[in-house]
This record gives structure tokens, sequence and C-alpha cells, in this order.
């Protein structure tokens, strides 16, 4: 078995050194492969992304993969961010692919819109327009990645959720900007063992796919709400080269 370690929106910041250090640490302890989904920095500076560069020494020499989330681009920084990161062994997937030890991994951040039959579509003004366009081109950005893949197991890295059943929980009024179902159509026609997203704070840990894929909703926040002491991260085993849609056994 394969155990992948996954953390989302840890929101590094300048004075976070040591709180990643002990989580990426911890992580690094319980798996062989971690995964950041997304919200790897607060503000999206490049101070931030130095800060979580140097911690990711702690994890080596373990693989770390990661998705970018909506606050990696708040500072128009996102370019330097993703450098950082990736000189320091992080591979940052944006519509990319790794395998590892027989388990293949895609990844993408995704992006909003809605889920099943209230997914806002392409009509009206061109700001709508554009918003479902972005929308369309992560999906199209994850499926590229999945059909590149050739290992039986898969595993999916997004930010935002690819179903609704993760987000609930959070305010009904921003549904819309916690995920897309257009995220959960190529997931369902390649098939993974697992889809690790984050995102959604105050949202609900676990749902499946209309197929059956498994979906975790990794953040950090919800992990630990209520509970200061609770595990920051989520650890799921898969086995090695299993037949596609084989569900991850949480441990």
């Amino acid at each position: 078995m394969l155990r992948v370690a996954a953390a989302a929106d840890v929101h590094c910041r300048d004075e976070s050194g040591e709180v990643m250090r002990s989580l990426l640490t911890r992580m690094a302890e319980a798996a062989d492969v971690l995964c950041l989904c997304g919200d790897l920095t607060d503000h999206g500076r490049a101070s931030e992304a130095q800060v979580l560069a140097s911690a990711l020494a702690t994890a080596a020499p373990k693989p770390v993969l990661g998705v970018l989330g909506n606050h990696d681009f708040e500072a128009g920084e996102v370019e330097a961010v993703v450098r950082i990161l990736s000189a320091a062994g992080m591979r940052v997937l944006c519509g990319d692919e790794f395998e590892f030890e027989g388990v293949g991994f895609a990844g993408a951040k995704g992006f909003g819109g809605g889920f099943g039959r209230h997914a806002l579509e392409p009509w009206g003004e061109p700001a709508i327009k554009e918003f479902v366009h972005e929308a369309v081109s992560e999906a199209l950005r994850l499926e590229t990645a999945l059909a590149r893949l050739r290992t039986s197991t898969k595993i999916v890295l997004l930010h935002y959720s690819p179903i609704r059943e993760t987000v609930e929980g959070e305010p009904s009024e921003i549904m819309a900007y916690l995920g897309s179902s257009r995220l959960e159509e190529p997931v369902n026609r390649y098939g993974a063992a697992a889809v690790l997203h984050g995102h959604a704070h105050h949202g609900s840990r676990f749902g499946r796919t209309a197929a059956g894929v498994p979906v975790y909703n990794v953040s950090v926040p919800l992990l630990k709400r209520g509970d200061d002491t609770a595990t920051a991260f989520h650890v799921l085993e898969v086995p090695r080269g299993a037949a596609v849609g084989s569900a991850g056994r949480e441990r």
C-alpha cells in the first residue's frame, strides 16, 4: 500500500516557518507521498513561498506534490511562488501528472461555477462567459493530466471541489465559488482512487462523485475544527497498481 498524506489551506505566512516545519515533518513521518492542495501561501507573496520552501527540507526525500489555490494568486506573484517552490523540490501540478511507485497523480487548481443543474452557464455578459471559460479551462487541464497517466491507480489533487457534498456546511450563497461539477466529469470518465481538495474551510470531510469516486476535503481548518490538538492532515492508503476506481482506505 502507498500512504498519501494530504493537507490544504496551510496559508503559509512570513512568520509560519515553525508551523510549516512541524506539519511537513509529521506528514513525512506518516506517509510516502505528501500532497498540498492549494492556498499554499496566505497572500501569494514570494516571501511566503520562500518560508514554505525552507520548510520543505524537513519532508525530504519524500515526494511533495502541490496545486495552487486562489490565495496564491492574490499578490500577482504566482510565477515567483511556483518558481520558488519548484526549486525547493515541490512538484506544482497545473494540469500536470506525476507517477510514483505505480500510483499516478493528476493535479490542477480547479475553479468555481457551481454544481449540477445550478452550475453557471456561459450566457449573458462577457464577465460571466469569462468566469465559465476559466472553469472549463481548469477542467480541461485536469482531463489532460488524467489522460496522460498510464497507471491503474490514480489520485486527483484539486483546490476547488468537484462535488457539492464536501462543501456542505458553507453558506449557500457562496456555493458557486467553492467548486464546479465540470471538475467531476473527467474524474468520472477516467476513474480515480480518490480526489483530494481544500478551499471549503467549513465544508464536510467526505463525499463521492456520481460514479462513486471518494472525495476528501483536506482543508486544515476543517480537519482541526473544534480541536486544536487534532491531526491537521489526512492519510489515505491506496494499493500500488490497483484497478481503476478502487477506493482508498482511510487510516
